[in-house]
């Protein structure tokens, strides 16, 4: 009783599943959502929030509010060195949790690759991170000052990781449409079938894991039809001797 009333014991709970007996059926296609929308840089563009993003602002680092300052620099520096951090842009209230590549092993390197680095200006480190927001592919840019842990960052379209979206995306289409095309062929094919019932060859052709069941059985009508018409006067023949018969001989003989 007392794990159930436990906030955090109900949080890591899987979600309530239904019995597969009244289990709904399921859809014949499954659409996954598209990762980017076709447009990426309009909507890059002609967003008001993109727009105020995209400018140079102040950020601020959000994790572990409620821990004392020293220690929260001490959890900020441990997650740049592992690759993640979350900050918020003050101005609009935005929180973002970036992801990047951490430095490497805290040694001094030239490279301007660098998503992580504690090298390029003392008492502050600069972050890059790209990812999807809203269905457009962005890169952050920014740094964090080491002991106030606020600093000035901003929003970036980024065009090479754009460009591979967009080709995923038009593959993903293709499939989709081949798919219904695929289905669209099948529904005519049974139309047709609907039109012409007793063709057992368009039977065959449309539904072909059943068609040759289907012919067997109609050969087997068939045959049963052909035996019971060809049958039934030889057994009128047969019983009219075996009645015919008795008569004849229970009749009585005329004299010469």
């Amino acid at each position: 009783m007392h794990a159930m009333s436990d906030p955090t014991a109900l949080a890591g709970m899987l979600p309530f599943d239904s019995i597969g007996l009244y289990e709904q059926p399921k859809p014949r296609f499954i659409f996954k959502m598209p990762r980017v929308v076709p447009d990426q840089k309009a909507k890059f563009e002609s967003d008001e929030l993109f727009r105020r993003l995209s400018r140079e602002s102040e950020i601020r680092y959000t994790g572990y509010r409620d821990r004392p300052q020293e220690e929260r620099q001490v959890r900020f520096q441990n997650g740049c060195r592992e690759g993640h951090t979350e900050i918020a842009f003050v101005a609009t209230g935005t929180n973002i949790q970036l992801v990047f590549n951490p430095s490497a092993n805290g040694y001094s390197m030239a490279d301007p690759t660098r998503e992580c680095d504690f090298d390029k200006e003392h008492g502050k480190v600069h972050i890059r991170s790209h990812f999807i927001m809203n269905g457009v592919c962005v890169r952050w840019r920014g740094w964090v000052d080491l002991e106030r842990l606020d600093g000035v960052g901003c929003l970036e379209y980024d065009e090479d990781k754009a460009q591979m979206e967009d080709s995923l995306l038009r593959e993903q289409i293709e499939r989709y449409n081949q798919r219904l095309r695929d289905f669209e062929e099948k529904q005519r094919a049974y139309r047709q079938h609907q039109e012409r019932p007793g063709d057992p060859d368009l039977e065959g052709a449309a539904f072909p894991q059943t068609g040759h069941a289907y012919v067997k059985m109609r050969m087997a009508s068939s045959l049963q039809h052909h035996h019971v018409n060809h049958a039934s006067p030889v057994g009128a023949r047969c019983t009219q001797q075996r009645v015919g018969l008795p008569l004849q001989v229970g009749l009585p003989v005329s004299p010469p």
